[in-house]
């Protein structure tokens, strides 16, 4: 990876523009079944959204990850949402990491949008997941990038609440990754609390006690 990746992100220079059943793989939902104890959530590969390849070679680093870290995009809070529009989003995000922080690829592991689509973001994000043994590295915070998972959040949440298909699926998709790499909802943190960035948002970071609240109650307790 890359030196500019463990650099600080400052979440103010992100894109301002543009913006439960199986698990999309080569451009389609794929069927999964269920996990131990989380259905696997529907999440469109790269592939899917139409990525570009990624600049350089990614790392997959061959242990689990250990938590999750939520941010948001710090893009406007659109109405729009269509399966066009979450695609529309992922490409500007990955063009903006690779073109203008000269990034291998997109920064995040997932993406999740105001209207619940899940994303893949980086690369080997998706097939790591559905292992549940390795982690490719990411760039969504510096010293988390090998041991943590970044979902970013569409939107801005400074001072709005997320709505309610955001939220919820960002409760199945936590879910679905803290069962599969055995992480503790209570491993649910902010990207605050490791840089000094308004990431989440205020109002999204507080609500992460209910987050971990509500994974922990679709995980079975």
């Amino acid at each position: 990876m890359e030196n500019s990746e463990r650099d600080f992100l400052d979440r103010r220079t992100l894109l301002r523009s543009a913006a439960l059943t199986g698990i999309a793989l080569g451009g389609a939902a794929l069927g999964m079944g269920t996990a131990s104890a989380a259905t696997a959530p529907t999440i469109y590969g790269c592939s899917a959204w139409g990525a570009r390849p990624p600049a350089d070679p990614l790392t997959v680093l061959p242990h689990k990850a250990v938590r999750i870290l939520i941010h948001h995009t710090d893009t406007p809070n659109s109405t729009d949402y269509s399966q066009a529009h979450a695609f529309a989003l992922a490409r500007s995000i990955q063009n903006h990491h690779m073109d203008d922080n000269h990034w291998s690829d997109t920064g995040q592991h997932f993406t999740n949008t105001r209207g619940g689509i899940v994303m893949e973001g980086r690369h080997n994000s998706l097939s790591t997941l559905r292992g549940g043994t390795e982690i490719v590295r990411a760039a969504h915070c510096p010293g988390q990038n090998d041991i943590a998972i970044g979902i970013e959040n569409e939107g801005n949440y400074m001072a709005t609440q997320p709505p309610a298909k955001l939220w919820n699926s960002l409760v199945t998709l936590c879910a679905y990754v803290c069962d599969q790499y055995s992480i503790s909802p209570n491993a649910i943190q902010g990207h605050r609390d490791y840089v000094a960035t308004d990431c989440p948002g205020d109002v999204l970071y507080r609500m992460l006690p209910q987050l971990r609240r509500d994974v922990a109650s679709h995980l079975g307790g």
